[in-house]
């Protein structure tokens, strides 16, 4: 039987959502779910059933995981725990300061429905989660270091949009290349947030707007920019489709540590990855953890996960035999 995906909120995720189900054999997509009139959500795919996220209490039997699409800003801090009281749930929830605030509202809804919630999955957080948490077992004398971009990040975008006044924007995250190489080099050095990314953000205003006021809070926003030395660029419509409009994305997780009796040997482990399509990869991440979730509530392993809480052979179609043939 195909494991039912619903999509709740159908943006660049959504759509990579839609796209990454036909992928992925043993998936079938059930319905998207929008707060904007049906009629009117064109889908990639012809025969999708669209519907009112006002309906979504209507399909708790159709649907057997639901991904949340919607922003870590407003929206999922909201829709994740009421959808987890009614549905086994995805969320890619990327504000790290507040994923145990995220965690504990989101447990407690999944608990009392009995469905199995996994929150904050995609690259970051998620697999950069990982790949930190393997990296600091294996190498406890030593220190983390996660680079992002240069990329668009889609959350941060995202924030910029939900300003008044604000009609569009695209904000890269930006690595220091002096940092990078500094880590590479094996010298542990101390960086502040600020001393390790910029960020460039390019803003389309409305007719009329105050830009001052915009720029303003943009730089002064906190978990986003306000740590961060923040340029606003703000720019036609035209010049951000046509310089701005790809999703790319990319970063780095180092760990610099050593060994030996006198720390004498130094190591560097080192993971990374290139997107060409941001929303397109998160959304193949969240659709193999909804194979999980599926299987964890299967058997009766309900509440809020994260990554680390789920075994790696959760996330696969295949058989213990064949996965075995990985080792």
């Amino acid at each position: 039987m195909s494991i039912r995906i619903g999509i709740f909120g159908y943006g660049n995720l959504g759509k990579g959502i839609e796209c990454g189900i036909r992928q992925n054999p043993d998936m079938e997509l059930a319905a998207v779910f929008t707060r904007r009139d049906p009629s009117t959500v064109k889908t990639i795919f012809e025969g999708v059933n669209v519907v009112s996220a006002d309906d979504v209490e209507n399909y708790a039997d159709k649907i057997d995981v639901m991904i949340m699409c919607g922003g870590s800003a407003t929206d999922l801090p909201v829709q994740t725990p009421a959808m987890a009281k009614l549905y086994n749930v995805i969320d890619s929830f990327d504000t790290h300061a507040r994923i145990a605030e995220h965690f504990a509202n989101v447990d407690k809804t999944a608990k009392e429905g009995g469905k199995t919630a996994i929150i904050s999955v995609g690259w970051d957080p998620g697999l950069f989660s990982l790949n930190r948490l393997y990296a600091d077992a294996i190498l406890p004398e030593g220190q983390n270091y996660t680079f992002w971009g240069k990329g668009i990040s889609q959350g941060h975008s995202d924030a910029i949009r939900r300003i008044d006044g604000v009609a569009d924007a695209r904000q890269y995250t930006v690595p220091v290349p002096e940092a990078v190489e500094a880590v590479r080099s094996g010298s542990n050095p101390e960086l502040t947030t600020r001393m390790k990314h910029t960020r460039e953000c390019y803003v389309v205003a409305k007719d009329g707007a105050d830009k001052a006021r915009i720029e303003q809070e943009i730089k002064s926003m906190p978990n986003y920019f306000a740590d961060y030395d923040t340029t606003v660029t703000f720019v036609t419509q035209q010049e951000l489709d046509e310089n701005h409009g790809g999703l790319p994305h990319q970063g780095i997780v180092l760990r610099s540590g050593c060994t030996g009796a006198n720390k004498e040997h130094t190591h560097i482990i080192e993971y990374s990855l290139k997107l060409d399509s941001n929303p397109e990869f998160t959304s193949s991440v969240l659709l193999a953890y909804a194979r999980a979730a599926y299987k964890l509530n299967k058997a009766g392993d309900t509440g809020c996960k994260t990554v680390f809480d789920v075994a790696p052979a959760m996330l696969s179609p295949k058989s213990s035999a064949d996965i075995v043939q990985y080792l």
